[in-house]
């Protein structure tokens, strides 16, 4: 990684590394999707350390309380990526009401968040719409389903995708809702639908192929009109823990790698020429096989604390057929707790181990928290400047 190319626009940097090609140094990615963000409070505290001007800082996702990267600051920090957020429920009709010590929002699902008032940093799921433990195949036919392929949710998306585009960056576009996976639990709750899958697998189906069929709703209406101009689709869906699944491999070859792989069939008809970005946290080792047979193109967030999930051996196992999309710098224990030093060290390492021979693009592991000292932000972004040149 020593010798010098001329320079390249943000586009160009983006796909020369998903080709699996090195350019001229490791792109960079900064909320272009809401697992690739920054909390208001981290972005806040940046911005001043940066010593760029107060701003009324906008939320591209107020369910988790992500900063919109604004242009000033992306430029700054020389953010290769920009991000396409159609109308959700993070960040559409978000109405917070009083609900003693928490801020309260029942959103278009019929789920209902809370958001402590003291130090309430982010909204938490206190209630699901489905809750019940007789449900049935008609109880799920029946809900009231919102209408995620509505045209207004992709208002004015393509205008500025344009102008992502002509202005050079590479263009990402987020998912309407979470993965089939953790959605399903959203909407009957985790207990519920982990016993479901076990006992009552008609039911569990039944709630599966209706999140799947929104979610191809969704993408037929979405890709339709913007899919030309998008250079990476989004998916994401939680299946690792910190040492093993959630569910068994099995459980998902069976019950949900079908699923995925009608939905990423869809991706590849619709924009052909779109790399697909998956993201689950956790130990995926073994499902990575899995999602390379699903059309998986780039992987994320490449959680490096979590077993079996060692960056140079991920690299060295399936760095020909994915591009890592993350996993620059543990976000659990060193950017938030060790000093400026400590973290450029672990970020050194990291690119170390991904960035060789292309097929990587620099991001933290998940969204940088509310906690983040923005001394150790700025030490991330100067070791990624410093050693991320080929």
């Amino acid at each position: 990684m020593s010798y010098e190319l001329t320079a390249m626009n943000s586009r160009e940097r983006i796909l020369t590394a998903l080709d699996h090609r090195e350019p001229d140094r490791v792109p960079f990615d900064l909320g272009s999707c809401q697992v690739t963000g920054i909390h208001v409070v981290a972005y806040r505290n940046l911005r001043q350390a940066l010593g760029l001007p107060e701003i009324e800082i906008e939320m591209c996702d107020a369910v988790q309380q992500l900063a919109a990267i604004d242009d000033e600051l992306g430029c700054r920090l020389k953010v290769d990526t920009r991000g396409l957020y159609p109308l959700n429920s993070h960040n559409w009709q978000v109405v917070e009401k009083d609900a003693g010590e928490y801020w309260a929002y029942h959103d278009e699902w019929g789920i209902t968040h809370h958001r402590p008032k003291e130090n309430g940093l982010y909204f938490s799921v206190v209630k699901v719409p489905l809750p019940r433990s007789d449900l049935t195949v008609n109880d799920i036919s029946d809900f009231s389903w919102p209408d995620v392929g509505h045209p207004q949710r992709m208002a004015g998306l393509r205008d500025l995708a344009e102008n992502y585009r002509t202005a050079g960056y590479a263009v990402v576009l987020k998912d309407a809702f979470a993965g089939i996976f953790e959605f399903a639990q959203r909407i009957v709750g985790m207990e519920s639908l982990l016993m479901m899958m076990i006992t009552d697998e008609k039911v569990c189906c039944a709630l599966f192929d209706k999140l799947l069929e929104l979610k191809l709703e969704y993408w037929q209406t979405v890709l339709t009109e913007l899919g030309d101009l998008v250079d990476v689709v989004t998916y994401a869906d939680d299946y690792g823990t910190q040492t093993s699944q959630i569910i068994s491999p099995d459980m998902f070859r069976r019950l949900i790698k079908p699923r995925v792989k009608s939905l990423f069939e869809a991706f590849a008809k619709l924009a052909p020429h779109a790399k697909r970005f998956f993201h689950s946290d956790g130990n995926v080792r073994p499902l990575i096989p899995d999602f390379l047979e699903l059309g998986v193109d780039i992987l994320n967030p490449i959680h490096i604390r979590a077993t079996d999930m060692e960056p140079a051996a991920l690299k060295r196992d399936f760095g020909n057929d994915l591009v890592f999309w993350g996993g620059g710098v543990d976000t659990q224990g060193v950017l938030p707790n060790c000093t400026p030093e400590e973290v450029k060290d672990d970020v050194r390492r990291n690119i170390e181990a991904l960035a060789p021979g292309g097929g990587y693009v620099f991001n933290t592991i998940h969204n940088i928290l509310a906690d983040v000292p923005p001394d150790n932000i700025i030490a991330m972004w100067e070791a990624l400047q410093q050693y991320g040149v080929y």
